[in-house]
This record gives structure tokens, sequence and C-alpha cells, in this order.
């Protein structure tokens, strides 16, 4: 399980979890991306700022990165 991760209760892990992922279900599925801070991200041309620490992220296919 990645980095600053969330899973949620109940949830199934059954392959690898991404840094800043959300995994949520049975088995899991990604459900989003997660700040360092606890805050859900929404992308604008692929760059998130954490509402709650104005941290900025960086997302790609497959993996989000803090910039």
């Amino acid at each position: 399980i990645g980095k600053y991760a969330f899973v949620g209760a109940g949830a199934v892990i059954t392959k690898d979890v991404p840094d800043y992922a959300i995994m949520l279900g049975v088995p899991a599925i990604q459900d989003g991306w997660m700040s360092e801070y606890g805050e859900r991200l929404s992308f604008v041309n692929n760059i998130a700022v954490c509402s709650g620490s104005d941290l900025k992220y960086k997302i790609n296919d497959v993996s989000c990165v803090k910039l």
C-alpha cells in the first residue's frame, strides 16, 4: 500500500495500491486521489491543489506525485 493511500473500511485489496490513491469496495477499486492532508483531490489540467494545505499534486496515467 502506497504512501498516504486511503483504504475504505471493509475494502479488500487484491493488487498494489499507488501513493495517494483512495481504494473502496470488494474487491477494492481506485475511487480517486487523496492529499497528504486528507483532502480529496480534484485535478484540472493534471494539477490539483489541496484545499487544506495548498500543496500541489500532479497526476499521470497511473500515479500521483506531490510537486
